[in-house]
């Protein structure tokens, strides 16, 4: 069962539970994956699913912090848990450990790809796409930031 299937059928459930908050963050949720998928002219794969929710929980996270920020917390409160809702469709989150351990077997993989020289911070992009594809084949998920940041800090030593 996809990500937009699973939806749906949450959408009726929460339609017959009368979960108006629910139901409302739902439908926003088909509504971006129906858009996107209209906009590709085809049906949309996993990945391109959970990219769409990565993105509607990134912009619901920069709401959190500016009606935080704006002395609006029964807002932040509502985005949060829009959230919850939206990351219960994803794959589970990789831990930090995890992550660090990935672009650790990363790293050594590119060096012995280079004949034993030692990846620099040039080669971080690269090195980011194979960390992100080892995770995604793990089916987990991770932030992009936290990757950036622990690539980083791995090639820094």
């Amino acid at each position: 069962m996809t990500i937009g299937e699973k939806i749906q059928a949450d959408i009726v459930v929460a339609m017959k539970a009368k979960d108006e908050h629910k139901l409302t963050t739902l439908r926003m949720v088909k509504s971006s994956l129906k858009s996107k998928e209209i906009d590709k002219r085809e049906k949309l794969t996993d990945a391109e699913e959970q990219q769409i929710l990565t993105t509607l929980i990134k912009q619901r996270k920069e709401s959190v912090e500016s009606f935080t920020k704006g002395g609006r917390p029964e807002l932040a409160a509502k985005e949060q848990a829009e959230i919850g809702m939206i990351e219960g469709y994803l794959p589970k989150a990789a831990g930090e450990d995890v992550i660090r351990e990935v672009v650790r077997g990363a790293i050594d993989t590119l060096t012995q790809d280079s004949g034993g020289t030692r990846p620099g911070p040039k080669d971080m992009g690269a090195l980011m796409k194979v960390v992100q594809q080892r995770i995604f084949a793990d089916g987990l998920r991770a932030d992009g930031k936290v990757v950036s940041e622990l690539v980083r800090a791995e090639l820094a030593k």
